[in-house]
């Protein structure tokens, strides 16, 4: 999945970025508002990570330009104002939740894995089109009911954005745009290598080809 983090202090910045790259998560990182808006115009995001003391545009204003354009991405505040009255105008601003610094990363991403969740409208925190189930915390995967088995950060990553949208064809530029963040070198071939991997641990027909378009996982039934 894809993040955009919005941060503007270094320190902070590189910790989180690095944090979520460890996590599988392809992250750009901006550093002020006005920037955030213009990225977000022309990238499509799963998960943005908003810091309320920017410099030029605050946070809350960048927030409120998200949701004044209908973008429903999932958000969340993270930010060092503790107020209540910050905090409430971030939820009824449109922020899915508010998390303040310092945090724990294990807890933000339990956070950020809960909004997607809740996003896409999941009750349980396994993905699953009925044949394969993923565990995002984990990063295992059980196929047909059989023992679960531990996937690389990539190979899980791959697997995630098929799974959130079972029956839905992404090609080569989707799957790359979700395992890679701005300046990581996109290997040659290496969707390909994930799904070889792939079907060599959970069966051949477990990712499907649609020749000169993609790839899918079939929708449950």
């Amino acid at each position: 999945m894809r993040v955009l983090l919005v941060e503007d202090d270094a320190m902070i910045g590189e910790a989180i970025q690095g944090a979520l790259k460890d996590a599988t998560y392809a992250t750009d990182w901006v550093k002020n508002g006005q920037t955030a808006l213009t990225t977000l115009a022309c990238q499509h995001y799963d998960v943005v990570l908003l810091d309320l003391g920017l410099p030029g545009k605050d946070g809350l204003e960048v927030l409120a330009s998200i949701r004044a354009k209908d973008n429903p991405v999932p958000l969340l505040i993270i930010t060092a104002r503790d107020g209540l009255d910050d905090r409430l105008r971030g939820l009824d601003g449109g922020a899915d939740d508010y998390v303040l610094k310092p945090f724990e990363m294990a807890e933000l991403l339990a956070r950020m894995r809960a909004v997607l969740r809740r996003k896409g409208g999941l009750a349980v925190p396994v993905l699953s089109n009925g044949v394969l189930s993923l565990d995002p915390a984990t990063h295992e995967v059980v196929a047909h009911g059989a023992a679960p088995l531990q996937l690389s950060n990539r190979e899980f990553a791959l697997l995630q954005a098929l799974l959130v949208r079972p029956g839905a064809i992404l090609s080569r530029s989707d799957l790359e745009d979700r395992i890679y963040g701005w300046g990581e070198e996109v290997e040659s071939n290496a969707v390909e290598f994930l799904i070889h991997a792939l079907r060599r641990k959970l069966g051949s027909d477990a990712i499907k080809n649609v020749r000169g378009v993609g790839w899918m996982v079939s929708k449950s039934a």
